[in-house]
């Protein structure tokens, strides 16, 4: 029988990580300025972290921590709108398992569940036909989160409601898009960025064509890299490789799961059910113009901010004044430049959105890096 660790061992020897570091540090001399490497995905950030890679390259490469959480960029106003939709009366409230935590202006989702609130965190979406099946008494709305990776999955759920005729079941939508939130890194006029690793499961989905217009428009090398050690650091190597060169190109390393073209039955399912939001506010970022989406017109009967309309807040909550998850969204910070981290603010008493998560940078340095 194939044990599970055979599948992933040869992702994780110590020996070829090290012979990665060295092609890399032989690649970093021949380079002229520092590679700032934006690793977008919180995922990369948590394996960088955990496995010490940051320690084991050259002075000029760095790593500079994204917006690929979906958790951490959520603003405040939107969490307020969760929790204003689960203190209705008769509602049932379903969210992804980090989203309960993330504070909003009047306090976190986990808050007013301990009020009596009906809020229920969940990890597989569909376990909400089953909550909205179970509960045809009660509204049961479902707050949606995510990037291009979890899209198809409330695609999805929209379309099991439709066909098995759940009436009961709404939706409150926060998916966001990647490309939008790496143009406006780049965009910033601060930003020291000049390479990307590029996610792991959002390409899956997206394809790799979605980041040329990054390359091409920045002169800005992107890799497209797996989420395991070695992954990482051949990804670093082949960034290294670019930037010794003097070029910049879109490639992809984790082509065991990544094509150009990517998922194309999910790309039409999302289609099918969602449309570009014009508008939306990002923790850190601000509002990004068509950087997330929301149901089509034809499933208004099923969007709660448009039900529920009249009853969620509209006003833009900036952080906490102390909590600088806005500069390090932006990859203008580090965790450990803020004045809080490990003090006020820590994964069991967060202030900002990046130390709730498992994929927040705050939370890997407060985990990995010995706090």
């Amino acid at each position: 029988m194939l044990a599970l660790k055979s599948l992933y061992q040869g992702f994780r020897d110590p020996k070829t990580i090290a012979k990665l570091a060295e092609m890399i540090a032989i690649e970093a001399r021949k380079c002229s300025e520092p590679i700032n490497i934006m690793e977008v995905c919180g995922g990369h950030t948590h394996t960088i972290m955990k496995y010490g890679l940051n320690q084991l390259l050259p002075e000029n490469i760095k790593f500079i921590h994204g917006p690929g959480c979906p958790v951490c960029i959520m603003p405040k106003e939107r969490i307020d709108h969760a929790t204003t939709l689960a203190s209705q009366a008769n509602v049932i409230l379903v969210t992804l398992g980090d989203m309960i935590r993330v504070p909003g202006s009047m306090g976190s989702l986990a808050e007013f569940r301990a009020k009596g609130c009906d809020i229920r965190p969940i990890y597989d979406p569909l376990d909400t036909l089953a909550i909205a099946t179970e509960n045809p008494d009660k509204t049961v709305i479902f707050f949606a989160i995510g990037f291009e990776t979890s899209t198809p999955m409330t695609a999805v759920l929209v379309e099991q409601a439709e066909k098995r005729n759940i009436n009961n079941l709404l939706f409150h939508i926060n998916h966001v898009l990647v490309p939008p939130a790496i143009d406006a890194v780049m965009a910033d006029p601060r930003a020291t960025v000049n390479a990307f690793i590029g996610p792991a499961h959002v390409s899956v989905i997206t394809g790799a064509k979605v980041y040329r217009p990054v390359v091409e428009k920045y002169h800005t090398p992107v890799v497209i890299s797996g989420f395991e050690p070695v992954d990482v650091m051949e990804s670093i190597l082949r960034i290294a490789k670019q930037k010794a060169q003097g070029i910049a190109e879109l490639d992809v390393q984790y082509s065991r799961a990544v094509t150009e073209e990517g998922n194309l039955t999910a790309q039409e399912k999302n289609k099918h059910f969602f449309d570009i939001r014009g508008d939306f506010r990002w923790r850190g970022l601000g509002p990004l113009p068509n950087s997330a989406l929301k149901l089509r017109a034809q499933y208004a009967h099923r969007d709660a901010e448009l039900i529920y309309a009249d009853r969620l807040p509209v006003k833009e909550i900036d952080d906490h004044k102390a909590c600088q998850c806005g500069d390090i969204l932006r990859g203008l910070a580090n965790p450990k430049d803020c004045r809080v981290f490990g003090r006020g603010c820590s994964p069991e008493s967060p202030l900002g959105s990046c130390m709730v998560s498992s994929e927040g940078a705050c939370n890997a340095y407060y985990r990995y890096n010995g706090v």
